[in-house]
């Protein structure tokens, strides 16, 4: 079932758990996280960045619509981190329930004055917007990005942005960084930010560059108010380790279907341990009880 971002971070909210977001670039990736949510039962957010997009292709976007739409778990089709209006309303035509207008580099009012144009439009269409406030950090190993120093994100900033832009939820930047962390370097997450901006903000949160870091600081972070984590490189690093031991075999071949299904597999299980440490385990259940209908796009 596809829905849009308000309706799924709503329920997560209220029922104290969060929900991934998986980033897919193409077929394999993709029905690792479809059939791992299906398989734990957990909604899911598929989250494709502008480059994922430009590779693979506005029809691919097309086929995943149509393949989540029939799935009996909740997911969302996100764009991340949208960098233009183009971007963004590139995704709104090829189904996305819900977009990211990424600021988060801009001055103060030039991203509330941008992440405000991109609600007015979205929400004409009833697709849901993320915005960011503050940097995440970067290991320099993922496409997303970011910057060589993390800027935290200021609890009364956060406060004003949200009610200025009328965003859905909000990216906060509190110590993460997108991709792997070099062998030695463990992140400590500033909880204290978090509880500050969790006290005057109301929209769901998110944590992004979520892979990498220490289970046990992602479920604190979960319990203080993270409704969605970000979620890239560590099921995609166990996806091409195992293809890069496959390939190394003699007998290995060049059939997709001999490399990928170990590949997949491989992927799968680091998503469940993440859907658990998420507590969204079992929780598509509760979108079923509730009765919730399918996201429909506003001028479809």
């Amino acid at each position: 079932m596809l829905v849009n971002m308000s309706t799924l971070l709503g329920v997560a909210k209220s029922k104290g758990f969060a929900v991934g977001a998986y980033n897919v670039s193409e077929s394999n990736l993709f029905r690792t996280v479809v059939e791992a949510a299906e398989e734990n039962d957990s909604p899911a957010i598929i989250a494709v960045h502008p480059t994922e997009l430009d590779y693979c292709k506005d029809e691919f976007a097309r086929y995943m619509v149509a393949r989540i739409s029939s799935s009996h778990v909740p997911f969302v089709l996100h764009m991340d981190h949208g960098d233009s209006i183009e971007s963004v309303m590139r995704a709104v035509h090829d189904g996305f329930s819900s977009v990211m207008i990424d600021g988060s580099l801009l001055p103060f009012e030039e991203n509330v004055a941008k992440t405000s144009e991109v609600v007015r439009y979205c929400h004409m269409l009833d697709v849901s917007v993320e915005g960011e406030l503050g940097t995440i950090g970067t290991t320099g190993t993922t496409i997303e990005g970011g910057m060589t120093e993390v800027t935290y994100t200021d609890p009364d900033d956060a406060k004003a942005f949200v009610e200025r832009t009328g965003v859905d939820s909000l990216a906060v930047a509190i110590g993460t960084c997108h991709g792997l962390y070099p062998k030695g370097v463990t992140p400590k997450l500033r909880m204290d930010v978090l509880k500050k901006i969790k006290e005057v903000v109301d929209v769901p949160l998110v944590l992004h560059g979520g892979s990498g870091n220490p289970d046990e600081e992602i479920a604190e972070a979960v319990r203080i108010g993270i409704q969605k984590v970000n979620i890239s490189s560590d099921y995609k690093s166990a996806f091409f380790v195992a293809a890069r031991e496959i390939l190394q075999r003699p007998d290995s071949g060049w059939d997709p279907n001999n490399l990928f299904p170990a590949c997949i597999e491989a992927g799968k299980r680091v998503l469940a341990q993440k859907m658990r440490l998420f507590d969204s385990v079992g929780k598509a259940a509760l979108f079923r009880e509730a009765g919730i209908s399918p996201w429909r796009q506003g001028l479809a």
